[in-house]
């Protein structure tokens, strides 16, 4: 994430930059050391996307102040 958005991690913590994840569980995060997007919690797709071939977690990634 840091690097696809052309910020230093310093930057990062500064824009409070957050994922927030569409439903009760937050699946990802953004780990402080390195800017990427870490998977915070263990993904079972059968218990997510039963019936459906192709799964989807949708999340979105916010950052304050202009870029």
């Amino acid at each position: 994430v840091a690097k696809d958005l052309g910020l230093q991690l310093p930057a990062l913590r500064d824009r409070s930059v957050r994922i927030i994840d569409r439903g009760r569980m937050q699946y990802f995060a953004l780990h402080g050391k390195t800017g990427q997007l870490v998977t915070a919690e263990r993904i079972d797709r059968e218990q997510l996307c039963r019936l459906v071939e192709k799964c989807v977690l949708r999340c979105e990634l916010i950052v304050e102040e202009k870029m």
